[in-house]
């Protein structure tokens, strides 16, 4: 699951955090992102390799101690040589000191067929000693989806409430007003004050409008329209979702 996570508070008292040995606390036997076929990993830690023997002890042809950095690019060498699945630290960033602790760490899980192919099977992070599944486009794009359907159920909503019709002067919004409750007599007033107010800047009738009237009540109804489809729509309604 990707809303799972993993850490081992024994672990990290003990040893800490570090990049040296990131990898050895994601091969955790308890982790539940840990595949269960053996890994090439766990073939060199039977060999003794790891990237904390290797700063200690070097290998055949540079001896140790080794500075992290050649450490692991010798580990990475190692794991090159081999095929299988296999979990792989993804360099830290170029300004970060690599003697130092770390609070995020990046961990790639592929599928080896040669010194120079490899298939991404999944992506994984360690932040602050926990470990987590990075999530997938389409979740990210499902979760994105959702806000949004989210935000505009929201929107029709608050809209569905400042909008208003009088026959006489058809559907217009009105979003000062803060009763939303308006009754009759008050929307009965509101109209005749409208009226009295068209009579006095152009002496016409009540309920007589221009053309550009009618069309600003088409347009407006459209819009009307458009934002109750969506306010039903089972794309909004469903709670997220999709």
């Amino acid at each position: 699951s990707e809303t799972a996570s993993f850490t081992d508070p024994v672990f990290l008292a003990r040893f800490g955090l570090f990049r040296f040995n990131a990898l050895d606390y994601f091969l955790h036997p308890l982790n539940p992102f840990k595949t269960k076929s053996k890994t090439s990993n766990e073939v060199l830690l039977m060999q003794g390799i790891d990237i904390g023997t290797l700063m200690q002890q070097g290998t055949g042809g540079k001896p140790g101690p080794l500075s992290p950095t050649v450490a692991e690019d010798e580990y990475n060498l190692a794991l090159s040589r081999l095929t299988g699945e296999q979990y792989e630290l993804l360099p830290p960033p170029p300004d970060f000191d690599i003697n130092q602790s770390q609070p995020l760490f990046v961990i790639r899980h592929v599928m080896r067929t040669n010194s120079s192919t490899n298939k991404v099977l999944g992506i994984y992070y360690i932040l602050e000693g926990v470990i987590y599944k990075s999530p997938s486009v389409r979740s990210l794009g499902k979760a994105n989806v959702t806000r949004t359907l989210e935000g505009l159920s929201e929107a029709c909503d608050a809209l569905g409430e400042c909008s208003r019709y009088e026959p006489s002067a058809g559907y217009f919004w009105e979003f000062e007003s803060q009763n939303h409750n308006v009754d009759d007599d008050n929307l009965l007033s509101l109209g005749h004050r409208k009226n009295r107010m068209r009579r006095i800047l152009d002496n016409r009738r009540p309920g007589e409008r221009t053309d550009e009237e009618d069309e600003g009540i088409r347009a407006t109804e459209a819009i009307d329209n458009i934002l109750v489809r969506l306010s039903k729509s089972t794309y909004v309604t469903s709670s997220g979702k999709v």
